[in-house]
């Protein structure tokens, strides 16, 4: 049987909040990564990347997208545009580099 009493209402009411709140941080971050880029302070700038990232593994996990599920999706994608001669792959090997690190990350 459904729970469809108000504990429900205000549980998916919650969900979307948080959904809500999550996409403006993810929209925010970015922002702040593009603040301090000019600035050239690479632990800032790491600080607001890793707020964009973190924001992107919350949002997936509230969307139900597992953390694992998720890496493999960025792994498999960077893969793909890798095979696919992409520029950042034929100008500096970034994407198979960041295929590598998941690899390496998995085997660990």
């Amino acid at each position: 049987m459904q729970d469809t009493g108000p504990g429900r209402d205000l549980e998916i009411g919650r969900s979307i909040r948080m959904i809500e709140w999550l996409k403006t941080e993810l929209v925010s971050g970015v922002a702040q990564v593009f603040r301090q880029l000019p600035k050239g302070r690479d632990e800032a700038v790491s600080s607001a990347l890793a707020g964009v990232i973190m924001s992107c593994y919350l949002l997936g996990r509230r969307l139900g997208i597992s953390f694992s599920k998720l890496e493999a999706a960025v792994e498999r994608r960077a893969l793909h545009n890798a095979s696919e001669g992409h520029e950042l792959e034929e100008w500096y090997h970034d994407l198979s580099t960041l295929g590598e690190h998941f690899a390496a990350r998995r085997i660990k």
